[in-house]
């Protein structure tokens, strides 16, 4: 008879694991617990699974909603935000299209951002993004360049949502 491989997939593994060493009634403690089921997943330990399966957190696709809506039917940045949180995720759209690992004067990155946005406050949209750290500057002002640094899974979202939306 062959076997069947069916495959299994845990949001919460610790919570799995109290419910289960609960439900087996064992001595074992719980980090103990996650490292026998790491092993028997194929794993070295409970250490070596999350290394191989980083955790990733969860998109929140109110915030990502609430931020496409300042942006027009031709992706450009169309209204500044109120709220602190949309307006770092809106200027993360426009980091995204400026160019990487090229340095670039005041003058030269305020066209870009003017380029991205319909309400023409490339300051406010320099002073954001270097406040987020998504933008380098040196100390007199006149040098900037985009930072290559992990960015928030909205901010990913809200630049896929608005690049489809302009492609659409």
């Amino acid at each position: 008879m062959t076997r069947d491989v069916i495959s299994f997939h845990l949001d919460d593994l610790s919570s799995f694991a109290k419910r289960l060493r609960k439900d087996i009634e064992t001595d074992l403690g719980h980090a103990e617990f996650l490292d026998r089921i790491s092993k028997a997943a194929g794993y070295r330990n409970y250490q070596h699974l999350r290394a191989k399966n980083t955790p990733t957190a969860p998109v929140n696709s109110t915030q990502v909603a609430r931020a496409a809506r300042y942006f027009d039917s031709d992706g450009r940045f169309a209204k500044w935000p109120a709220r602190t949180l949309t307006q770092h995720l809106c200027c993360y759209v426009v980091w995204s299209r400026l160019p990487a690992r090229t340095p670039m004067t005041e003058r030269e990155i305020s066209a870009l951002i003017d380029q991205e946005t319909a309400f023409r406050d490339a300051a406010q949209i320099r002073r954001t993004l270097i406040e987020v750290g998504a933008l380098e500057r040196n100390l007199d002002g006149s040098r900037y360049m985009r930072k290559e640094a992990p960015i928030p899974p909205e901010a990913a979202d809200l630049i896929k949502r608005v690049a489809r939306s302009n492609s659409a």
